[in-house]
């Protein structure tokens, strides 16, 4: 009953990936390398799409704010996650982890928002070809990440002041690599139904309603494809669709194991594994997807890279 010994917390360990010695060296290149990709490529994507004069379409817009969550919720994690691979107890104060769940929750849930509005974009350059320009305004793109952003503010502040206003237990390691709702909840002393009713209503929120405007889109999308009676009018629709269709599944089928099992079904191994995958790899082969599957981008990094030798020339 050590756990419940009513001692004010100031700090929590965190234990990390894994605390067998021998696998320290390699997981930290490993994850080193796949931050520095993940930061490359969607620091690369956000400069692209802004300097490029093609790539100044509404896709290319809520791409760049794609790249930016990526961006930020890789970073919120990644840093200290590597920490833990150098040191003997990879320690984070009560505040910083506090700031770290939040802007965890900030990014995370804009970016369920902002794949669902890439996925309108796509609804509209498909089935009403002729009024995209107006349709997909500039005003109507920075209401679409706008709204996700401002909801996200209150969403990750609410959770993370709930938390944290709560009563800790004197017992303070975390079974994680990173401050999250669930690795926090056996740790508070306090009465925890509230804040696992919320956890679970808004999760169940943000997942239902932008996999359902996902859903529907695509489900659009799929009849006015259908309908074509050119092949090769098909085949460029899927081709529009193939990359942002890859990144919503694996992004949501992570999530969805991660957040809407059962809290008796939880294990600690399986959830640091999807963790990991949608904090480090998924926002390193987002870039990636949407690089290689698209040759507008391979265009423009050919154009960038002519100025640059030319500059260099």
């Amino acid at each position: 009953m050590e756990k419940r010994n009513l001692t004010v917390v100031t700090e929590f360990i965190l234990m990390g990936i894994t605390d067998r010695p021998e696998l320290q060296a390699p997981l930290f290149v490993l994850f080193l390398l796949l931050y520095v990709v993940s930061v490359v490529g969607n620091l690369g994507m956000v400069i692209l799409t802004t300097v490029d004069s093609r790539l100044q379409t509404p896709m290319y817009f809520l791409l760049r704010h794609l790249a930016l969550t990526d961006l930020g919720y890789s970073t919120a994690v990644g840093p200290k996650m590597l920490v833990n691979f150098v040191v003997d107890q990879n320690k984070i104060s009560y505040n910083f982890c506090a700031a770290q769940l939040a802007f965890f929750l900030f990014f995370i849930g804009s970016e369920l928002f902002i794949l669902s509005a890439m996925s309108y974009d796509r609804y509209v350059a498909i089935c009403n070809p002729l009024l995209y320009t107006v349709v997909m305004s500039q005003r109507v793109c920075w209401v679409l990440v706008a709204t996700p952003y401002l909801y996200n503010v209150f969403v990750s502040l609410l959770v993370t002041v709930k938390m944290f206003t709560l009563s800790f237990c004197g017992y303070n390691v975390i079974n994680h690599f990173f401050c999250d709702c669930i690795p926090l909840l056996p740790l508070l002393c306090s009465d925890t139904r509230e804040i696992e009713l919320i956890i679970v209503m808004l999760a169940a929120f943000d997942l239902i309603s932008s996999l359902l405007l996902v859903l529907v889109s695509y489900l659009l999308i799929l009849v006015a494809i259908l309908r074509m009676k050119s092949a090769e009018g098909r085949r460029k629709a899927f081709s529009t669709c193939g990359s942002h269709l890859t990144v919503v599944t694996v992004f949501y089928g992570t999530l969805i194991f991660m957040y809407v099992q059962p809290k008796s079904s939880h294990s600690n191994d399986t959830d640091k594994l999807s963790s990991i995958f949608y904090t480090l790899i998924i926002p390193m082969l987002n870039p990636l997807i949407y690089s290689l599957r698209n040759k507008d981008v391979k265009c423009a990094l050919q154009r960038i890279w002519k100025r640059i030798g030319n500059i260099f020339n």
